[in-house]
């Protein structure tokens, strides 16, 4: 009896996977992956699909690519990348609208672009300068590194030393150059990033400044002023002179003509007189 009722049991386990495994979507990509490719069309095949398919459409890193909707009931649909660089590389799924919907992914590998987020920075001698860069495309960099750049070629730059600090993020590093010094710090740096379907790098003109050079703009305003009030003060030293001149000569005038009035009236007193 334990015997029958084990068997049935197992019977009816068997017969629920058959039955899963028969009703369970399975989607054949082409190809399966995309790697150091300049086009590729994608393609996925739906076969026992969960429901009758009222459509499908394509994906890239979670949206939606434009146009790529169908209403159409195939069990199959293509997606054309005409040019596969860092833009168009990502994860690229095939969405077939069943109940519940069905989907596979296929990945779109590119060498990463490697881009310094300024070219050029300026720094103050004893501070500290930050210099980043930022890679786009997929696969992330799994590995970055930094150089110098001397006479004899490049430098590389460690982490942990009292000098460098590094920190890095999939798509990010930046180098920390500390306590700065103009002979020693000022010059170009390089940032390399490598993924599994490349590598590339960009540089960086780091400048230092001495601690001065903040002082030359407020000197340049002080002479500045200096300058003007001279010229201010020489010119108002040169025009007074001049005024006084003028003043003396306005009041001589009228003391003249007065004279001149009273002897033609003291004149007249007298005729009158006699």
């Amino acid at each position: 009896m334990r015997r029958k009722l084990f068997g049935a049991i197992v019977a009816i386990c068997i017969g629920w996977f058959q039955a899963e495994a028969f009703t369970d979507p399975n989607i054949i990509t082409s190809p399966t992956m995309v790697s150091n490719l300049t086009s590729a069309t994608l393609s996925c095949n739906i076969t026992n699909p969960p429901s009758p398919i009222k459509g499908h459409y394509w994906t890239k890193n979670g949206k939606t690519i434009e146009k790529s909707e169908s209403t159409s009931d195939s069990p199959y649909t293509e997606y054309r990348i005409e040019k596969i660089d860092y833009h168009h590389s990502g994860l690229y799924v095939c969405v077939f609208q069943s109940e519940p919907p069905a989907n596979e992914t296929i990945e779109i590998k590119a060498p990463p672009h490697v881009v310094a987020y300024k070219h050029s920075e300026n720094a103050n001698e004893k501070d500290k300068a930050a210099l980043v860069c930022v890679s786009h495309g997929y696969p992330p960099p799994t590995d970055w590194s930094w150089y110098k750049l001397v006479k004899d070629g490049k430098e590389a730059i460690f982490n942990g030393s009292d000098k460098y600090e590094i920190k890095n993020t999939p798509n990010k590093t930046t180098l920390y150059v500390q306590d700065l010094n103009i002979e020693e710090d000022m010059g170009t740096y390089e940032c390399l990033g490598i993924s599994d379907a490349g590598k590339a790098q960009d540089q960086i003109q780091l400048r230092v400044r001495s601690q001065l050079a903040a002082l030359w703009p407020f000197l340049g305003i002080v002479a500045e002023v200096i300058i003007l009030v001279t010229i201010i003060f020489i010119y108002e030293k040169k025009r007074k002179p001049d005024e006084i001149t003028d003043d003396d000569d306005s009041g001589a005038a009228p003391l003249k003509s007065n004279a001149a009035t009273n002897h033609k009236d003291k004149n007249v007193r007298q005729r009158n007189s006699n």
